[in-house]
């Protein structure tokens, strides 16, 4: 009789671990890491853009390159779950293009999908094994380059925007290249 009565107790406090267990799932939420980044933080940065109008809101910047008008700043873009380099590039004081290294931590299906929303689908698709490259030609003046890649998970590797309006320019070589 002793022993049935541990079993009955050993299945009964296993029965409440197992209850106890469910409801601390029942009020968690599990939330992508970045679930709450917008686009329109990269907004700042499009191409015709001034330096004085990123400085009001980006105070922090680092010149990188400095040649015949052409001038390269790194800012950081953060927020409360992520902070990022982006790499700007200026000719007389007016954004060109940018280049944006997104965190691995991203998901590229919720980045991608939020290019498609706001730009439709891309013009170009390029893919070598595990990395793709997605680029939209012409938005309002404008080239964007994405690309991610897949391993166990798929991620963002980076995002660049460049002004078509620049080929007169001799020196010009976006930062992506």
């Amino acid at each position: 009789m002793r022993n049935k009565n541990k079993y009955y107790l050993l299945a009964l406090f296993s029965v409440i671990l197992y209850i106890q267990s469910s409801w601390n799932h029942v009020y968690s939420e599990v939330a992508p890491p970045n679930y709450d980044f917008s686009l329109d933080k990269l907004n700042e940065f499009m191409p015709g853009k001034t330096l004085e109008d990123i400085e009001k809101i980006y105070q922090y910047k680092e010149l990188l390159v400095s040649k015949s008008g052409m001038k390269i700043y790194k800012f950081y873009i953060s927020h409360l779950r992520y902070k990022f380099a982006i790499l700007v590039q200026f000719y007389d004081g007016k954004v060109v293009d940018f280049h944006a290294r997104l965190p691995q931590y991203f998901l590229h299906d919720i980045f991608h999908q939020g290019l498609i929303n706001r730009y439709k689908k891309q013009d170009q698709y390029y893919r070598s094994e595990e990395h793709a490259v997605y680029v939209w030609k012409n938005i309002n003046g404008n080239e964007h380059t994405y690309s991610g890649a897949c391993t166990i998970t798929c991620f963002p590797i980076y995002y660049a925007v460049r002004s078509l309006d620049v080929k007169s320019l001799s020196d010009y070589k976006p930062i992506l290249k």
